[in-house]
């Protein structure tokens, strides 16, 4: 993965249809260690598959753990009964707090050496808090880097002490590892936690999981714990993983942007995580929203606006990241508040956030604990930068921002595969239930008569349309008055993506000048032809073509619009012609203008594009993988058009 690797997601109309969810990141690695502690085999169905969920696997492998899959996101489990054969071990954990966290508890009291380490961003995660809390029960645990951050060792050391005390308020995996691991200490200890308990559902599930594998909590409102002892793991022989409720908020999101009805299936009413209480807060942004006892439902407003809202978000931390893009299209300011721990993510979200809602037109405030989103004054306005959103690394950047889509421009997103960490197909899925603004897409050789056709089509269906062969012919004309080459590929390259192109209803306009017949002469068309053989002029003008599509659709004509520009077209034709009516037709467009014209000369110039357009290496004129064939020689425009819009229809 490379820093320049990103996605293009199309501006979106729409959003229905329905989605299975992947296993929760949260219930899967505590499954998967508890299964580890546990007495007896347990069978693990529907687990994340991610790249936590790897680095826990990895870990348990290495610790001898016997760990087999069966496919179908089902591992069986053979338990060790909280003696892990293998007394010592190195760990690389990458970024996954959820499996970073509970094994430096479980480790510490488990009586052996180990080294746990993980990508550049895990070391810079606190686990101080941690480390004192498990440090009062006599662990020895030594930092192999900064103080109170990872890399660290853990030594075997005698266990003493039935009073732990552990902050509450930075994370509450420090909570979880903590509590997850007590059986291990052979006694009953009792936890105090120091400050607000920050993301009490995420202890929640905790507190759950164990009672499935036997091991019962007693809890004092929220300031204290008490793990009895006496008490082992034991397996509950199978166990499902539910959906991921974190994850359900952006297709959740999507159906209220996008109108919906769109329901994600994995997770309901009966779902363990606090975060499926996302659902009750969108509620309160206008969005009509359903559960049952395994799915939720969102659709729009009917106004298709978003109420904004003031929101205390510690019951669902992870998920009001959702909330923050869903704010791009809320009518007001909306407040999301107690969110201090997203500070000590995977990034810190708080600062990124507020970056990358700029970029998308936002006025944002972030504060400690806090941030506050005014939106642009449309959706029109929301932005589509040609640098891209960044994502930090972290996958719910990503997964939020595609949500911007829904802006009327689109949206790129940088390093897209960092979902990887629990949600690899997350894209292909959002595609699948989300409408793009659809593009009719007409490539065709020179003079072909695309370009009449495309724009009687945009015309009839009242849709946007896109002249490609005009942008290389004005690139050329500008690059004429410049007095640049054509086979100046780094000069041309830099003009086009500075200069100033518009098309006002028929009109073109150069750098703020009307231009005229000069951008049809022949002269004009060798030039473009020449500079369209150049990879970088093409990359160059692939954002501006791709900005002409908005709402309510884009009839776009060229040489590869079907191909490279908008290769998820609803409809791809390639137009044609035979060469002899290619050059006549051209020959009576030229004599209508009043300019001299020869039939002759204009077939060989043709015959000479075709055969350069065809060889050329980049974008070679070439029927797409997809498109239909419409042969007009024997039609007349109005046929063509009508052939085109028949064809549309039968496809819509």
């Amino acid at each position: 993965m490379t820093q320049h690797e990103s996605i293009d997601l199309p501006p979106l109309l729409s959003a229905r249809g329905t989605v299975r969810l992947p296993g929760s990141k949260s219930i899967s690695n505590r499954v998967l260690l508890l299964a580890a502690l546990a007495e007896g085999t347990t069978t693990v169905r529907d687990l994340l598959h991610s790249d936590d969920t790897e680095r826990m696997l990895d870990a348990l492998r290495i610790l001898g753990v016997q760990v087999e899959s069966l496919g179908d996101n089902a591992y069986r489990i053979t338990g060790c009964g909280g003696n892990f054969p293998n007394k010592e071990a190195k760990l690389f954990l990458g970024n996954a707090g959820t499996a970073f966290r509970p094994l430096t508890a479980a480790l510490a009291l488990a009586g052996g050496s180990y080294e746990l380490s993980g990508v550049p961003r895990m070391h810079e995660r606190p686990i101080g808090d941690l480390v004192d809390a498990l440090r009062q029960l006599g662990a020895d645990i030594r930092y192999l880097g900064n103080e109170g951050f990872p890399p660290l060792q853990i030594s075997p050391a005698k266990l003493a002490g039935d009073i732990v005390e552990v902050r509450g308020d930075v994370s509450s995996q420090f909570l979880t590892g903590l509590l997850m691991a007590l059986p291990l200490a052979g006694q009953t200890v009792r936890v105090e936690v120091v400050g607000d308990l920050i993301s009490k559902p995420y202890i929640e599930i905790t507190l759950a999981m164990m009672a499935r594998f036997g091991v019962r909590v007693e809890r004092h409102e929220w300031r204290s714990f008490v793990v009895f002892g006496g008490q082992h793991y034991a397996s509950p022989k199978e166990i499902y993983v539910e959906g991921d409720a974190s994850s359900a908020s952006y297709f959740l999101a999507a159906g209220a942007i996008g109108g919906g009805p769109l329901r994600v299936e994995g997770v309901g009413q009966n779902s363990v995580q606090g975060d499926v209480r996302f659902a009750e807060e969108l509620a309160k942004m206008g969005v009509h929203v359903s559960m049952g006892e395994n799915w939720m439902e969102a659709s729009g407003p009917a106004d298709g606006k978003l109420k904004a809202i003031d929101l205390d978000c510690n019951h669902i931390p992870d998920a009001a990241m959702t909330l923050a893009v869903a704010a791009l299209f809320a009518d007001g300011t909306t407040t999301l508040r107690n969110i201090a721990s997203w500070r000590v993510k995977e990034t810190d979200r708080i600062a990124a956030m507020a970056t990358e809602l700029r970029k998308a037109g936002a006025t944002v405030e972030e504060g400690a604990d806090y941030i506050r989103i005014t939106p642009p004054a449309s959706r029109s306005s929301i932005l589509d930068p040609q640098s891209g959103i960044d994502t930090y690394d972290d996958h719910r950047m990503a997964m939020c921002f595609s949500l911007a889509a829904f802006g009327g421009a689109g949206i790129r997103i940088n390093d897209p595969k960092c979902v990887a960490k629990t949600f690899p197909e997350y894209f292909a899925a959002f595609a699948k239930v989300t409408q793009a603004v659809p593009v009719i897409a007409i490539d065709g050789p020179s003079a072909s008569g695309k370009g009449t056709v495309a724009q009687r089509v945009a015309r009839s269906l009242g849709m946007h349309y896109l002249d490609s062969g005009a942008l290389y012919r004005l690139l050329g004309l500008a690059a004429r008055k410049r007095g640049i080459g054509l086979d100046d590929e780094i000069r041309l390259a830099e003009l086009a993506g500075q200069v100033d192109i518009r098309f006002m209803g028929e009109d073109i306009w150069l750098d703020g000048a009307k231009v005229g017949d000069e951008l049809r002469t022949e002269e004009a068309g060798t030039a473009a032809s020449r500079i369209a053989a150049l990879p970088r002029v093409r990359a160059a003008l692939l954002d501006k073509q791709r900005a002409f599509r908005r709402a309510p659709g884009l009839v776009a004509d060229g040489r590869d619009m079907a191909s490279v520009v908008f290769p998820d077209s609803v409809l791809k034709i390639f137009l044609t012609a035979s060469a002899e009516a290619r050059a006549e037709r051209r020959y009576k467009q030229l004599k209508e203008k009043g300019m001299s014209a020869n039939i002759a000369a204009l077939l060989q110039d043709i015959q000479a594009r075709d055969e350069r357009d065809t060889q050329r290496s980049v974008a070679p004129l070439q029927q797409a993988q997809g498109a239909s064939l419409l042969d007009t020689t024997p039609l007349n425009i109005e046929q063509a058009v009508q052939e085109v819009l028949s064809r549309y229809h039968a496809v819509k």
